[in-house]
């Protein structure tokens, strides 16, 4: 038995001993949700240590060879062929916005809408929410939401407003912003658009009560969003933001479309469904208990893979309540 490794089954990580790699498997919470190579089927924490493993500094070499064929730049999945890869690419551009009309939408100024739109959208379970900020303060540097807007899935407008800060304005930032003093003149109180979003977001639900995969409240997406609430002087329960999708864009609208197809895109993964997707869940709290530690040894890696769960909420589980 010299020299016999205990590889993990997800990672590929190896270990002397089996008792390390039990160890390992109760820390490293791999899963179905975890990004995983096309190729090799190893696990990542996320899309950029795996798009390491194919293209990075150090790549696996045999991975990266294929995934010059025949691997998507933009979401790393491995496709049939070259012809396959070509079709897909086109069609996988999720981070480009429709610029032709949004643009034209955003020169033209979209038509405000002041009260919240329940009807084009029979009350939406994801929303897109992005702001618009001016300066205030001495320098202008002080970030205050000037204009916000809320779209859903279709990418129709559910709220538009100009907002008048509690504060005054000392630079309306027009270059990036679009925004002129008139605009703001006789524009919605920041209190008004606060009450009018939060009342929409929690849908007659309380925010303590709010959960991703049951009840009312809406799932709320979009990028800077920790920003864009303090600005709104709003508070909203985490466990229904999904955040962090970076597109960058000037205008509000563009903003919400691009963060909502990037969202889409990352909800429609199809992963293996489980009853009990989470580390967390009570049903999975014993898996890797120490006082099973025999029976965890005496198991395959494959068996201990089985065992794992996410420590994470992926987004795909938005898709059976949405």
């Amino acid at each position: 038995m010299h020299g016999c490794r205990n590889k993990c089954g997800g990672c590929y990580r190896q270990f002397n001993k089996k008792e390390h790699l039990v160890e390992h498997m109760r820390t490293s919470y791999h899963s179905v949700h975890e990004p995983t190579c096309g190729i090799c089927n190893k696990h990542c924490r996320s899309f950029d240590s795996l798009r390491e493993h194919l293209i990075g500094p150090l790549p696996k070499q045999k991975c990266k060879n294929i995934f010059s064929i025949c691997g998507c730049r933009f979401c790393l999945a491995i496709l049939e062929s070259p012809n396959a890869r070509r079709i897909h690419q086109e069609r996988c551009q999720f981070s480009n916005v429709n610029y032709g009309l949004t643009t034209r939408m955003a020169v033209l100024g979209l038509r405000e809408n002041p009260t919240i739109d329940y009807t084009s959208s029979r009350s939406p379970r994801v929303v897109a929410l992005s702001c618009k900020m001016v300066g205030g303060g001495s320098d202008g540097s002080l970030d205050l939401c000037a204009r916000v807007c809320i779209t859903d899935e279709s990418e129709n407008v559910i709220f538009h407003t100009y907002v008048k800060p509690t504060l005054p304005i000392t630079n309306y930032r027009y270059e990036t912003t679009g925004i002129r003093a008139e605009n703001i003149r006789d524009a919605m109180p920041l209190k008004q658009a606060q009450r009018k979003i939060k009342e929409f977001l929690c849908n007659g639900e309380p925010m303590w009560k709010s959960r991703p995969r049951s009840g009312k409240a809406r799932i709320l997406v979009g990028h800077g969003l920790d920003s864009h609430l303090d600005c709104l002087q709003l508070e909203y329960s985490s466990s229904m933001i999904r955040y962090d999708i970076h597109v960058g864009i000037q205008d509000p609208y563009e903003d919400c479309v691009a963060t909502m197809r990037l969202y889409i895109r990352m909800r429609y993964q199809k992963h293996k469904t489980d009853a009990y997707p989470l580390a967390s869940d009570t049903h999975n709290r014993n898996n890797y208990a120490y006082w099973k530690q025999n029976e965890l040894e005496s198991m395959s890696e494959e068996e201990l893979l089985n065992l794992s769960r996410s420590d994470y909420y992926c987004w795909c589980l938005d898709s059976s309540v949405a």
